[in-house]
This record gives C-alpha cells, structure tokens and sequence, in this order.
C-alpha cells in the first residue's frame, strides 16, 4: 500500500515557475515508479514524468525541456519543478505510483495509486 499526498499547486503568471511535491508513504518505495500527470479541464489524464525505484529518469513529451523530476529517498518525497509555465500547463497534477517493471509507458492505466491532486492554474 503507498499513501501519496500532493502540495505546492497554486496560481502562477505564464512564463513562471512552479514546485510540487509529493510525500510518499508506505510500502518499499523501492519497488515503485513515483511520477506526476496531469489533468487539463476537458482533457484525458496525461503523463509527465516519473523516477523509478532504482532512480531511473524519464519525462513524457509535455514535460519535456521544461519540468524537472528530483526524488529524495530520505525524506520520502517526489518533487517536480516546472518552468517556462504556459497556459495550456492549467489543470490537476496528480501524483502516482506504478510498480518498477509493470509498465512500458508512464500511462494512467498502469498507475497503481494516486493521490489526491492539487491545481496549477497559469494566467496573467
């Protein structure tokens, strides 16, 4: 069982920049993915990235260039530090767990647990 709760959502101008976090807790983190996706107002849930449990990195095509995934094993927390906001970044971003192996692509049908969400809404 992994319990994940997001913070660090909030109102943010475009062009700036933005950090989540995610307090991970419960079984051997080691032998999860813990990553982030988001959810756009009408849009599917999409992945962004993730850092396996062997602190493998990879970022899905929105995250790319502009995110940046970090994990500290000790404290038991998943961060995303997002840059360059747009306005298109607006939506819920979700933390999530899969299992290391279980999957080929960061999708929302292979994640396992979720957490609650929190907002990033990007205007001027």
């Amino acid at each position: 069982q992994v319990q994940l709760v997001e913070s660090g959502g909030g109102l943010v101008q475009p062009g700036g920049s933005l950090s989540l976090s995610c307090a991970v807790s419960g079984s051997t983190l080691n032998s999860y993915s813990i990553g982030w996706f988001r959810q756009a107002p009408g849009k599917e849930r999409e992945g962004l990235s993730y850092v396996s449990g062997t602190d493998g990195y990879w970022y899905e095509d929105p995250g790319k260039g502009r995110f940046t995934i970090a994990r500290d094993n000790a404290k038991k927390m998943v961060y995303l530090q997002m840059y360059r906001l747009k306005l298109e970044d607006t939506g819920i971003y979700y933390c999530a767990a899969a299992r290391d192996g279980g999957f080929s692509r960061w999708a929302a049908n292979v994640i396992e647990y979720w957490g609650q969400g929190t907002p990033v809404t990007v205007s001027s």
